[in-house]
C-alpha cells in the first residue's frame, strides 16, 4: 500500500514545480539595448598587449598556438632587426591570427603566453554575418596606443638590453608637452 501512495504523489509532485514557477514575475532580459556588465574575469575578446613604449609584447614564440585545444591561434613569428624593431627580444609575431569560428574561448593560450602578450578582454560580442570577419587579423587584436606610446618599430625605450627592459630598470617613457615620446 505504501508503494502506491508514493507512485501517486510523484507525478502530482512534478507539476508541484510548475504550479510554482508558473505565477511567478517573467524576467526578460532586454539584451541588444540593455547590456549587463560582465565579471572582472570574463573570457571574451583577444587582446594583443603592449610595453608602456609601444612595443608590442608578443614574442612570437607560438606557445600559445600549441596551447590551443580548438587549432584556433596561427602565429609566425619574425625576427627583429636594429632598424625595424617590433618587440623588444630577439623575435616578434608577424602574423597573429585568432579564428573565432573555432576558438572556445578556454583561456588556455593566456595560461600558456610567457610574456603576458595575451589576454582576454570583457568584449562578448563576437558574432558577424559574414565567415572571414570573424578571423582577427594582428591588427585587430593589437591593444590600443595609449598617450606617451610610439607606433612600432622603433628602438627601445625602457632600458639598455633586453634583461634591463623586462625588468623595467633604465630609462622611462614620459611625454613631452606636444605629447611626443623623446628619442
Amino acid at each position: 500500500m505504501a508503494k502506491q501512495k508514493e507512485h501517486f504523489w510523484d507525478p502530482v509532485a512534478g507539476f508541484g514545480v510548475t504550479f510554482r514557477t508558473m505565477f511567478k514575475r517573467v524576467v526578460t532580459e532586454q539584451y541588444p539595448f540593455e547590456k549587463k556588465a560582465t565579471a572582472p574575469r570574463w573570457h571574451g575578446r583577444h587582446q594583443l598587449n603592449r610595453w608602456p613604449d609601444g612595443l608590442e609584447k608578443c614574442v612570437g614564440c607560438e606557445l600559445c598556438a600549441w596551447a590551443c585545444p580548438a587549432d584556433a591561434i596561427y602565429v609566425e613569428g619574425d625576427d627583429n632587426s636594429e632598424g625595424g624593431r617590433f618587440s623588444p627580444g630577439e623575435r616578434y609575431g608577424r602574423v597573429y591570427q585568432i579564428n573565432y569560428l573555432r576558438c572556445i574561448l578556454c583561456g588556455l593560450c593566456i595560461e600558456a603566453c610567457p610574456t603576458r602578450a595575451l589576454t582576454m578582454t570583457n568584449e562578448y560580442e563576437l558574432a558577424d554575418n559574414n565567415r572571414a570577419d570573424l578571423i582577427y587579423e594582428k591588427h585587430d587584436l593589437l591593444a590600443p596606443l595609449l598617450p606617451g606610446m610610439e607606433r612600432p618599430p622603433h628602438p627601445m625605450r625602457l632600458g639598455e638590453d633586453e634583461a634591463a627592459y623586462y625588468r623595467g630598470v633604465g630609462a622611462s617613457v614620459h611625454q613631452t608637452e606636444d605629447g611626443e615620446v623623446p628619442a
